[in-house]
């Protein structure tokens, strides 16, 4: 195969193969997923409208719904990367049965413990942000010192200036609940750079990490300057903390985002569920009527989780009675993304045509070759898919986008391949969209039986006939 120069410039080798790995395993790229957006615009329009309200001084609670591959997660790290090149402070983890809102065995601080090893800003975006943070603002009162008052840091004023300064920051932490202590394991950390003590700054991060086991082993690590710990009850409280610390020394806001919320769903026990909810009621009533600020919440779940009233979030009338759609929204074609959940739509064939262009382009920068698959293939691929999956449309891209960087891959190491031998042979079938194991009985209801040829039941044929190039 000839090679020919990369078509898409500028992409950094690092992110371009962070993506192409990604999207070949079928999970959401961490960085360069700007490369692949399509669509979306109304719900990316919500979410930039909510992270402007926290640079304000609000907060935000938001549900993005979707069946699982329908693009949940890319959404979330979509927002994730546009925090962060804002100036916001972001943390994410994925919630698992070892990571909970809340539970008997310590899952709550397990899951801040995953937060704040996550912690990230556009200087550390891939995380283990905290101590960065905290440099920031000690360098950051410096320079605010040198400024407004003239001093330069070999004056024998600047030392004092510097820790009135600090001092300012700390009592303006108590009067938060928790604030004390946060802000006595803020000075211990200040008084550990001035001294130049690792020890005492380490003992401080690991506190605001939650990473002691008990009050004894935190006060003696810290000399006594504290007299709680973070745990499992009121991990929340110190996210709500670190929202007001980073707006205070200069960043826009902090931003939370909780994935695979699914989990809490297959929680079994009925009582540990329930609590996990509530825990979820007590976020969603801060950020709503506004207790938090500078905090905005992203949670990423399926919609039988949210919907289910057996077992999901509206089985909790609480939670029911401010997440349900109003009936009016409800009306077909109408849509109201200002709710606190974002319904996520099947992409449109036109969106996933200009996915599959952006894969192709992607593909043939990476592997440093002219593009082959011309746009009229494209179509025919989404066609033959569509047939073969017997549905009327796409309704989770995941599978597609694998199904067709694997068509690429196998084009590019057999360059005497041809395009259609193999989207039209015998032997391909499509990947069919992932279930969990507790919605594998669900019916989809934006699917359709196969008829006995394979093809789409009702109207796939009409719909392609509408999408042309």
């Amino acid at each position: 195969m000839t090679s020919s120069a990369p078509i898409t410039p500028n992409i950094p080798r690092r992110i371009l193969t962070a993506v192409m790995n990604s999207v070949s395993a079928g999970v959401t790229p961490r960085t360069g997923i700007e490369y692949l957006a399509v669509g979306r615009t109304a719900e990316i329009g919500a979410i930039v409208t909510d992270l402007d309200n926290v640079s304000e001084g609000s907060a935000a609670f938001r549900v993005v719904s979707g069946p699982f591959g329908s693009g949940k997660s890319f959404l979330l790290q979509l927002a994730r990367n546009y925090a962060l090149e804002r100036n916001y402070v972001v943390m994410d983890a994925d919630l698992s049965p070892e990571r909970r809102l809340t539970g008997s065995q310590g899952q709550g601080l397990a899951l801040y413990r995953e937060l704040t090893s996550n912690l990230a800003t556009k200087s550390r975006p891939d995380g283990g942000a905290l101590a960065t943070i905290l440099e920031r603002w000690i360098s950051g009162v410096q320079t605010d010192v040198m400024r407004t008052q003239g001093l330069s840091a070999t004056d024998a004023a600047f030392p004092k200036a510097v820790e009135s300064q600090i001092v300012a920051t700390v009592n303006g932490m108590e009067g938060l609940v928790h604030g004390f202590d946060f802000g006595q394991v803020l000075a211990t950390y200040w008084n550990g750079y001035v001294e130049q003590n690792d020890e005492k700054k380490g003992a401080a991060l690991r506190w605001l990490r939650g990473e002691y086991a008990t009050k004894t082993e935190a006060r003696e690590a810290l000399g006594g300057a504290v007299r709680v710990m973070i745990d499992d009850d009121v991990w929340y409280d110190y996210v709500k903390l670190l929202a007001s610390f980073v707006t205070a020394i200069g960043y826009k806001g902090l931003i939370v985002i909780l994935d695979e919320a699914v989990n809490l769903y297959k929680i079994s026990h009925t009582q540990a569920r329930l609590a996990n909810y509530e825990k979820l009621l007590t976020i969603l009533n801060d950020c709503l009527q506004g207790k938090a600020r500078h905090l905005a919440v992203l949670v990423g779940g399926t919609p039988q989780m949210v919907e289910d009233p057996r077992r999901g979030l509206f089985s909790y009338d609480a939670i029911r009675t401010r997440l349900q759609e109003s009936r009016f929204a409800s009306q077909a074609g109408l849509r109201d993304v200002t709710g606190p959940i974002i319904a996520l739509d099947p992409l449109s064939f036109e969106e996933v045509f200009v996915l599959l262009q952006n894969l192709r382009r992607l593909h043939a920068t990476y592997h440093n070759y002219p593009e082959r698959v011309a746009d009229a293939q494209l179509k025919e691929f989404m066609e033959e898919t569509l047939h073969r999956l017997g549905a009327q449309r796409f309704s989770t891209p995941r599978e597609v986008i694998r199904d067709f960087v694997t068509v690429l891959n196998l084009m590019q190491q057999n360059p005497s391949l041809d395009f259609s031998v193999i989207v039209h042979g015998a032997d391909y079938k499509p990947t069919p969209a992932a279930q969990a194991p507790s919605e594998a009985a669900d019916i989809d209801a934006e699917g359709a039986p196969p008829s006995p040829g394979g093809r789409p039941t009702s109207g796939a044929d009409d719909k392609f006939k509408e999408f042309t190039l």
